[in-house]
């Protein structure tokens, strides 16, 4: 056999995309039909449909980012009404959020262990151990803000662990309360709140108040505004994508007034 019908023998056969695309419509690769309007005419029995709908680069989601604290009614109201409802109506590949517990906190090291003071009193600093430890141990997104939400629109906020086991029992049975407990009791918790206290400080501009709108890595009044009318239509409108079919108008009731520093 020729060197040359041998090296083509060896790519029909290596490449199954390849051997496949000649076709009693056209003896081209069906790789190359939707790139040429000569190529797709000559296969005009597939290329059609196979054109109709050419691939696109996925779009990058719309990536949010909120700095809020455990027992302001204003992150409360914010994360239950709008952003829990978003994460459920949009799918993952348009929505990706990141949740900071922090808020107008404050923090000192006493003998080498970070000790923080919290606007709304210690429930609140406790809360916000409880949060940034259940992200801790679940690692995925989808496992611990369904506990969040259960925890931040309970009518009774959060007083102690009892309140953690009850959610865990309801949205993630399989993660293991003992670990969570051990984190918030122990130098694991203090040093993860160390960690959001300097991403919270490390926001530019700095924040004023919270809840504290990042979207795709900037601030405004304007952005802040608009995500807490309606954050859905917001990220509606900032998504590149084919837009889901939950995008369109939602009326949202009134937010409380935010927690200022």
């Amino acid at each position: 056999m020729a060197p040359a019908a041998l090296l083509l023998l060896l790519l029909l056969l290596l490449a199954p995309g390849l051997g496949a695309a000649s076709s009693a419509c056209d003896p081209h690769p069906a790789q190359l039909w939707c790139r040429s309007p000569d190529i797709a005419a000559a296969a005009a029995c597939q290329a059609p449909s196979r054109c109709a709908h050419p691939s696109h680069p996925a779009a990058a989601p719309v990536e949010l980012g909120l700095f809020y604290e455990s027992l302001c009614p204003a992150c409360r109201g914010f994360l239950v009404q709008q952003l829990f409802t978003a994460w459920l109506l949009l799918p993952a590949e348009a929505l990706s959020i990141t949740l900071v517990p922090y808020g107008n906190a404050q923090e000192r090291n006493e003998s080498g262990r970070w000790e923080f003071q919290c606007q709304h009193g210690p429930e609140e600093c406790l809360g916000n151990m409880i949060e940034t430890c259940l992200m801790h141990e679940a690692k995925n997104f989808s496992t611990y803000f369904p506990v969040i939400f259960c925890l931040e629109s309970g009518s009774s906020v959060i007083k102690n662990l009892e309140a953690v086991a009850q959610c865990l029992q309801v949205y993630a049975p399989q993660l293991d309360g003992a670990r969570i407990a051990a984190c918030v009791q122990g130098d694991t918790g203090a040093a993860l709140m160390h960690l959001n206290a300097q991403r919270t400080e490390a926001l530019d501009p700095p924040h004023q108040y919270v809840p504290w709108v990042v979207v795709n890595g900037k601030h405004t009044d304007e952005l802040q505004a608009q995500a807490e009318a309606s954050l859905l239509g917001l990220i509606c409108r900032l998504y590149q994508g084919e837009k889901p079919e939950a995008c369109g108008s939602s009326g949202t009731p009134e937010a409380p007034p935010r927690c200022r520093r």
